[in-house]
């Protein structure tokens, strides 16, 4: 179960150094100017044996002064509904702000867990100063530089050991073999009239269980020979502040509902074409390594004759290239149309997340290939790759033994998960390449 970790604060005061510190990437656009922080707002971090997510609110500012505060007040209470623990960034050098101050206090009336981190104490005075933010009425204080990363070992200590523990809830045992199928996209795409048209009148055949979040559910399906639980996600309620945060509030609720599933359908509506937001989510599910059926639905409203399946489906594997061995389905969740192809795409790809390829075999078909086409020398250095094993992970994951691994560039990694893809059915699954020392 994934725990989700948001930071949140002003602008300026470090969010995007500390989440780039945390998820251990340079993903973030930081530059000095105020509210530049874009497009990334979603990392995977680890710590002690724990994983979880961290969400940095900061890439959702908006400009114009007047609605920079109703803004960011609107993000603090998406992250305080949707994540588990907050992590509240203050900043020494400029002391407690008007901002800081209303953060504060919709955290505190929230109830919700929050530490307050303040940032940029990097020097012995800063340490003193820092004390002073104990007056926002936060319990838990912590002193960092995210900079340099002083002061972030006490703090994740400390955020690891306030993290629920996410074991309760689950479904029943017996049924964790059961895939999870979660419908995801961005408002209106018809997600809900997917969900009301697979799930149909029968109510009777579907055992709502409760799931994790209040309105995560998992509800069990099992007809028409499929049994599996769909996470649903429909419950996007619709607030009245919250549309200038939307395209945030639905990638918070995206992430938690593609980390609590094994295939992820993601809805497009044909009339808006693949935009930013689907990439986004889409790129999400391949980052959390789960299967993906890209599910293009009101096929029905679309004029045929300009926009034929072949060019569109074209155009939205040119956006996610080099990723492009995953199924398109154009439906109509209005006409029922090829509803049920959808669901055989999604089984087919949960079977491929899990498939198993032998070491004979997989080095029989690549050992030949690669003699003809190894990988291409590096500094007068020939990269001799011996043996390849699949190893026992999900999604399938391969290990290839050679000389020198750290010289086998993206290109031929590449190069070999398509020769892999060709020969077996992995449609719809991420597949890792390693290069290890032999």
């Amino acid at each position: 179960m994934g725990n989700i970790v948001a930071i949140v604060g002003r602008p300026n005061v470090g969010k995007s150094t500390l989440f780039n510190r945390l998820t251990g990437t340079r993903q973030a656009i930081v530059d000095e100017m105020s509210g530049v922080t874009r497009d990334r707002l979603y990392g995977k971090a680890h710590w002690n044996g724990i994983d979880f997510s961290v969400i940095d609110t900061g890439g959702y500012a908006i400009n114009s002064e007047d609605v920079f505060e109703e803004a960011i007040r609107d993000q603090v209470l998406i992250a305080i509904e949707e994540a588990d623990i907050l992590l509240f960034v203050v900043d020494v050098t400029t002391g407690i702000t008007d901002y800081d101050e209303m953060v504060a206090e919709v955290i505190r009336r929230s109830g919700k867990k929050a530490l307050v981190v303040v940032n940029k104490v990097d020097t012995h005075d800063r340490e003193a100063e820092s004390a002073y933010f104990y007056s926002l009425g936060l319990s838990e204080l912590y002193s960092i530089s995210s900079i340099n990363g002083a002061g972030t070992g006490d703090l994740l200590d400390a955020l690891v050991r306030e993290l629920p523990d996410k074991q309760i809830n689950r479904p029943e045992e017996e049924d964790l073999s059961l895939p999870r199928f979660a419908i995801v996209g961005r408002p209106n795409a018809g997600k809900s009239s997917l969900i009301n048209a697979l799930t149909g009148e029968d109510r009777n055949i579907v055992t709502p269980i409760s799931g994790t979040t209040r309105d995560s559910l998992y509800t069990r399906y099992n007809k028409f020979g499929h049994d599996f639980f769909l996470v649903d996600t429909a419950g996007i309620r619709k607030k009245a502040k919250v549309h200038e945060n939307l395209e945030f509030y639905s990638v918070m609720r995206a992430v938690r509902a593609i980390e609590n599933s094994d295939v992820c359908i993601l809805m497009i509506d044909a009339t808006r074409g693949f935009e930013g937001q689907d990439q986004k989510i889409f790129s999400l599910i391949e980052r959390n390594r789960k299967g993906i059926v890209v599910v293009v639905n009101k096929w029905d409203l679309i004029e045929k004759d300009t926009h034929s399946t072949k060019l569109f489906e074209a155009e939205i594997r040119e956006k996610t290239a080099p990723y492009v061995d995953y199924p398109i389905i154009f439906t109509s969740a209005i006409t029922k149309q090829r509803l049920f192809k959808t669901l055989e795409e999604a089984a087919r790809v949960y079977e491929n997340r899990t498939r198993k390829i032998s070491t004979s075999q997989i080095n029989e078909f690549l050992l030949p290939l690669i003699a003809n086409t190894p990988p291409p020398a590096t500094k007068g250095k020939y990269i001799k790759i011996k043996f390849i094993t699949q190893l026992p992970t999900i999604p399938p994951s391969f290990a290839f033994f050679c000389n020198l691994p750290q010289y086998v560039k993206e290109p031929y990694k590449r190069f070999l998960e398509n020769k892999i893809r060709g020969k077996w059915d992995l449609s719809g699954v991420p597949v890792n390449i390693f290069m290890r020392k032999k």
